[in-house]
């Protein structure tokens, strides 16, 4: 079937399908994207044309919009912020790993204590927490960014979904309802799955080695080139082998999607023998960043409690890095309580023990945090503009920013910020919601339910932002001009969604 006629729903469901396999150490498939001095081996180019690069982005942001609805995703300023930096640093370092596709890369995290990554079609790596707090340094999470961004690089997803059209529909289902029926029964969901896939799952894990080793080889070749520690990636995979030991059939999901070989890692080594060991010191964002994502994977009493005694052991460690993180997670929570003036006590202890020469982005973020929960609505506007001067190209403090000005009943300052900032990222909801505030607060009743139709439209809830647009034409405030740009945007969303409705019945 040509890809440009596949519906996009299918592809989305067969992507659920190949994800909850891989959950199950079905790694697929299988054929690179040609990148700069790799020597790497071409995997089966008769399925390249089956998942177009566009194709492949936008099925990618189909299952973003899916993810950012989900509770568990971690929508937080400082996190992304780092995360995306961190990444797009890596990508920096080798340019040629954009590929054909020349995929923007974009780094998200997910709420859970499990240890594992992964990378979406089209340029998205997610990150669970659990893995952000058992990196020990930035060279080890830098590893496992580096080999999600080789498994995006060589399009193994892709090239995964491609073959997977043209498999027998009995092997894709038995898939799906064995990988459903491991969560209740290990041993009724593998039976289901071997008796049912065959040879489909043959083909596939036929694949994962070569697949896993590419990936390797990329991010080796990212790491040496971005300055990082390249034992990093070994060191890391070391010590998830080690821990798998104390599993008994609960195995590390990164290690079912990832499956370790000791030719695996003896082929890293290889890599890495004649290069010449360099130490990279970590930036205080890596442990406070760590230090803020213990904090959120758990914001119950308890998760509260259980980061307070980790933070005061680690005080007792009386390593400068670690104090500094420890004294900033203690204000995080303290702040998550609503201890504000404890909170800010802690938080200035942090920035004392700080490099006061070496601004931190994270540090400074809190602050504005702990102002505006404590409603010091003025000492958070005259910091955060502070701020922007420091960080300028920061969506963190984009986002504070025009909180400040709403909260400092300057709603008209925020309204202009706010479209300009619309205007240069067209993909942030949060700037929509925002918008929605600024209006709301003038009283523009159709403007503020048009920018949550935005915003709705963004996440991808296509009939919310519909019945937006129709509270919005109904408004007494609107007039001529944007009853006229209510009509054009509901006929195209109408449109969209009368063509992902059709893609449903094609399923």
């Amino acid at each position: 079937m040509h890809c440009s006629k596949f519906p996009l729903f299918r592809l989305r469901q067969l992507l659920l399908v190949a994800l909850l396999t891989t959950c199950f150490g079905v790694s697929t498939v299988l054929a690179p994207t040609r990148v700069a001095a790799q020597n790497l081996p071409v995997l089966g180019d008769a399925d390249r044309a089956a998942l177009s690069p566009i194709m492949e982005r936008k099925v990618g942001e189909e299952v973003m919009r899916d993810i950012r609805r989900d509770p568990d995703y971690l929508n937080d300023g400082p996190l992304l912020e780092y995360l995306n930096d961190f990444g797009n640093t890596l990508v920096a370092a080798r340019p040629a790993v954009r590929g054909e596709a020349n995929f923007n890369f974009f780094f998200f995290a997910i709420r859970d204590p499990v240890l594992n990554a992964f990378a979406l079609p089209g340029g998205f790596i997610g990150v669970h927490s659990g893995l952000l707090l058992a990196a020990q340094s930035e060279s080890e999470l830098a590893s496992v960014l580096a080999h999600e961004i080789g498994h995006v690089t060589q399009r193994h997803l892709a090239r995964m979904l491609g073959q997977q059209k043209n498999d027998s529909m009995i092997a894709l289902a038995s898939m799906l309802l064995g990988a459903l029926a491991m969560r209740g029964s290990g041993d009724a969901g593998a039976a289901i799955m071997m008796g049912g896939t065959g040879f489909a799952m043959q083909r596939q894990l036929s694949f994962s080695r070569d697949a896993e080793r590419e990936a390797d080889r990329i991010g080796v070749a990212i790491l040496g080139e971005g300055g990082f520690e390249t034992t990093g990636m070994v060191a890391f995979f070391g010590r998830l082998q080690a821990a798998s030991r104390n599993y008994s059939d609960a195995i590390p999901p990164y290690l079912l999607t990832h499956p370790l070989t000791t030719e695996r890692i003896a082929d890293i080594e290889a890599r890495i023998r004649d290069q010449r060991y360099r130490q990279r010191s970590d930036s205080l964002d890596f442990q406070l960043i760590r230090a803020r994502a213990r904090v959120l994977q758990d914001s119950s009493e308890k998760g509260l409690r259980d980061a307070q005694l980790i933070f005061e052991n680690q005080l007792r460690l009386n390593i400068k890095p670690q104090t500094v993180a420890a004294k900033y997670g203690m204000a995080f929570v303290a702040l998550k309580q609503r201890a504000y003036e404890k909170a800010e006590r802690l938080l200035k202890e942090a920035n004392a023990a700080a490099a006061p020469d070496k601004p931190s982005l994270v540090l400074t973020d809190l602050g504005i945090e702990i102002k505006s929960a404590a409603n010091q609505t003025g000492e958070a506007l005259k910091s955060v503009t502070a701020a922007l001067d420091q960080f300028p190209l920061s969506r963190s403090m984009a986002h504070q920013y025009a909180n400040a000005l709403i909260a400092n009943k300057q709603p008209a300052q925020a309204t202009v910020y706010l479209r300009e900032q619309a205007q240069l990222y067209r993909q942030d909801a949060d700037i929509q919601d925002l918008l929605a505030k600024a209006y709301a607060a003038q009283g523009k009743q159709a403007l503020q339910h048009m920018a949550l139709a935005e915003s709705y439209a963004l996440m991808g809830s296509l009939p919310a932002a519909i019945i937006q647009l129709d509270i919005a034409r109904k408004a007494p405030d609107a007039q001529f001009y944007e009853q006229a740009v209510i009509d054009a945007r509901e006929r195209e969303l109408k449109e969209r969604w009368k063509d992902e409705q059709a893609d449903a019945k094609d399923r």
